[in-house]
């Protein structure tokens, strides 16, 4: 399918905003505290906090550059504020009002007249009139004055970067890591916003792409510190419909509670956080209005530094289990009863936050697993449950990478059965709050599941338990092997996937992406592009791209394929046998410059020639024009395309020999990669094969010929197994040209065709994309 990687917007559909519109502010803070922004209306915000330590401190921050937004989607970058008046009213509640010190104050990152870096400290309360926590502000940025009192330093609005009002609690104490008494819940509402005067206005770009067919991920990780509006916004506007994976994330929606020791841990009854109610609710109502159908994905991983030790996953010798992200993350153990009710208590919330907002129940188990130690390969079933569960004294697998034994096998498939247990009750969980239907999706990543280096880990990574149907839809992702070009291992899975678990395709879906690193979008997005694509031509359905922050970032624009009525290539031969009465003629297209003194600069715009033929002499009877007549008429002209057997270059043996198996280079292997593309070399010309005569096809792994492979279609040739590093892969073959013929009329005179005279029929080659 078509896609481009949109830098900036060129000319799109746009639109304009007023400066400050609630939908594009954001929010930071510091962890533990949560906190997150609404928009309520087209001109008010509002803001809920959760502070547990004197010294936390919320941002709500406005951006003269937006970086969060698709390319196509962001507002323009104006930093000039000069004769910008900007009025709100405000209104607090649980955090310092506005008339005492580190009451909220408007920072103002820029620089001055000078170009030197600065920042300016407004006090709201200047500017303010009515009480500390119900006034309405005015700010004329022209006239601002920085410093607690008036007058102070004139601040320069000329080159303004951001601006932040920051949010603190009552208790405040500057600096202070100790915790507060009890924990503050504090709220800010700013409402009737206006923005005047001759910089009030801001572009943005309004694209509308056409549905294409995709569908969206998206996680609250990634975007607690967005409005729902933005996002939402966003999908839509990329050609996202339907269904949207939503990840609740292992960090920013649950709520905290103290315990002993002064440690701050997960509230064991699954409440959310009022920021995170607050930012779902409207999310889901504004996904709900949009046409979208959020799906609700909770993990089996949680923020470590808030998660009981007991709940944990355990290797043997009692390392935890923790993935690779910073600050790490830990995994609950299936084994532990207070876990798993915990997130049935979490999923319970948000069914209750789907069916308030109007939307279908859509729940997603998102890769539960039993982790394994990254660098020893040390499964983590050694918890205090899980061992106990176990009999006590289970055998040891120090490494999955090892062989095992028959018992080390029972316990994996032990450990398996947790698993499922463990997933099933917490669908069932779901299905018994939700007020109607609700649909259970299991996610699983295959990479890690079936891992080559671990054969039997999925005897408890992917218990039998799992199969079809104890969920109404399984969804795999396999990006790591994906982007690292496994196709091997991609395959076997899909078909170990299938006869393990034996979900028909209509009840699969895949999951696409993800590019973390911004260095590999130009490399990894075609990649991505091209695996959704073949998700669609496996029949799969629902297909999701990994993820919104990812898409936004890299400007990653997937459009809808133009679908014709006619196909543009028949795989059918031209029907007559030329012989060489053929005419052919190779062509290049070349720019040359002439210089003054007449000397040449010359450019080839083309890798590879492009064939011209006329098979009008070939025609050497009425019977046979009247075959010609008819093939033409099937094809519509030059609107279908067909193979063509050029007389004089059809065999990778010299030009018409009889093909072996080590005529042509395929390939070298790297022990990963599975599919090579046949090409015929002319000295250092390279010529990719699309129309393989598949009957002829000969293959050889340094110089032994095998049999192990598949031709896919258009020259690609698939091994069964990965070649293996540095092996010299070659290949013998015959093969067509495709090409169309080159006018929309056939001229045939009778006469002429009776006195011997020859009609001319002019082909031309079809540039193929493999």
């Amino acid at each position: 399918m078509p896609f481009w990687l949109a830098r900036e917007g060129h000319g799109q559909h746009g639109d304009w905003i007023t400066r400050f519109d609630p939908r594009f502010w954001t929010v930071n803070f510091p962890r533990p505290m949560m906190a997150s922004v609404v928009s309520t209306s087209h001109d008010a915000m509002r803001i809920d906090c959760e502070f547990h330590h004197k010294g936390e401190l919320a941002g709500l921050i406005w951006d003269s550059e937006d970086t969060l937004d698709h390319p196509l989607l962001a507002y323009e970058t104006r930093r000039d504020y000069s004769h910008c008046v900007l009025r709100f009213r405000w209104r607090s509640s649980g955090i310092l009002p506005l008339d005492v010190p580190h009451g909220p104050t408007l920072t103002i990152e820029g620089r001055d007249a000078a170009g030197n870096p600065c920042s300016w400290y407004v006090r709201l309360w200047n500017y303010a009139s009515g009480t500390p926590t119900d006034a309405r502000i005015e700010l004329r940025f022209s006239e601002l004055e920085s410093g607690y009192g008036l007058p102070g330093e004139r601040i320069h609005a000329g080159d303004i970067d951001r601006m932040f009002i920051s949010l603190v609690p009552q208790g405040y104490v500057e600096g202070s890591t100790a915790l507060l008494p009890a924990r503050v819940d504090g709220w800010a509402e700013i409402t009737e916003i206006d923005c005047q005067g001759e910089r009030a206005m801001l572009a943005i770009g309004d694209v509308l792409l056409p549905p294409h067919g995709e569908k969206m991920a998206t996680a609250y990780d990634d975007s607690f510190n967005q409005t729902p509006a933005r996002l939402v916004r966003s999908i839509v506007g990329l050609g996202y419909r339907g269904r949207v994976v939503h990840y609740v994330g292992m960090s920013h929606f649950y709520q905290l509670r103290l315990y002993g020791g002064g440690n701050l841990r997960v509230a064991i009854n699954g409440n959310l956080c009022r920021p995170a109610s607050s930012w779902h609710a409207d999310y889901f109502e504004q996904a709900n209005y949009a046409g979208l159908a959020p799906i609700v994905s909770l993990s089996y991983e949680l923020f470590a530094e808030h998660c009981f030790n007991g709940w944990q996953q355990y290797a043997y010798d009692g390392t935890p289990g923790r993935t690779g992200w910073e600050p790490p993350s830990a995994l609950l153990s299936p084994a532990s009863s207070h876990a798993m009710d915990y997130l049935k208590a979490v999923a319970g919330n948000f069914v209750a936050l789907l069916e308030s907002a109007g939307c279908a129940v859509l729940f997603q188990i998102g890769e539960p697993w039993w982790w394994t130690i990254p660098d020893t390969g040390a499964p983590c079933i050694y918890d205090a449950d899980a061992v106990a569960t176990f009999g006590g004294k289970p055998p040891v697998i120090q490494s999955l990478w090892d062989p095992l034994d028959d018992d080390q096998k029972a316990l994996l498939d032990h450990a398996g059965r947790l698993l499922s247990d463990s997933t099933q009750a917490l669908g069932d969980h779901v299905r018994s709050v939700a007020s109607g239907q609700a649909e259970i999706l299991l996610l699983t990543f295959t990479p890690t599941v079936l891992d080559p280096r671990s054969p039997e880990a999925w005897r408890a990574n992917m218990p039998v338990g799992w199969a079809w149907p104890a969920f109404d839809r399984l969804q795999l992702e396999d990006y790591d092997w994906l982007t690292d070009g496994h196709e091997g291992a991609r395959r076997d899975a899909y078909a170990f996937v299938e006869a393990h678990l034996g979900y028909p395709v209509e009840a699969t879906d895949y999951m696409s992406g993800f590019v973390l690193l911004p260095e590999n979008a130009e490399s990894y997005w075609p990649i991505i592009d091209s695996a959704l694509d073949e998700a669609r031509e496996r029949g799969i359905s629902q297909r999701f791209v990994w993820a919104l922050p990812q898409v936004a970032r890299d400007g990653y624009t997937r459009l809808p394929t133009m679908e014709d009525d006619m196909q543009s290539f028949d795989d059918v031969a031209y029907p007559l046998a030329l012989g060489r009465d053929a005419a052919v003629s190779p062509e290049f297209s070349t720019t040359v410059a002439v210089t003054a003194s007449g000397h040449e600069r010359r450019n080839a715009l083309w890798s590879d020639a492009r064939l011209r033929y006329d098979v009008g002499p070939g025609v050497r009877s009425e019977k046979e024009l009247a075959s010609l007549l008819a093939f033409f008429r099937a094809r519509h002209g030059p609107a279908r395309g067909f193979r063509f057997r050029d007389p004089y270059d059809f065999s990778s043996s010299g030009m018409t020999d009889t093909p072996g198996a080590a005529d042509q280079p395929l390939g070298t292997g790297d022990g990963a990669t599975t599919r090579f593309q046949l090409a015929k070399l002319y000295d250092e010309q390279r010529r990719t094969i699309t129309r393989p005569r598949e009957a002829t096809i000969r293959i050889s792994v340094d110089g032994a010929e095998t049999s192990a492979w598949t031709h896919e279609g258009k020259g690609w040739i698939r091994f069964d197994t990965a070649p293996p590093e540095g092996a010299e892969l070659r290949a013998g073959f015959e093969f067509d040209v495709p090409v169309r013929f080159a006018e929309d009329r056939l001229d045939v005179s009778g006469a002429a065709f009776a006195a011997g005279e020859a009609p001319s029929v002019p082909l031309i080659e079809i540039r193929e994309d493999a």
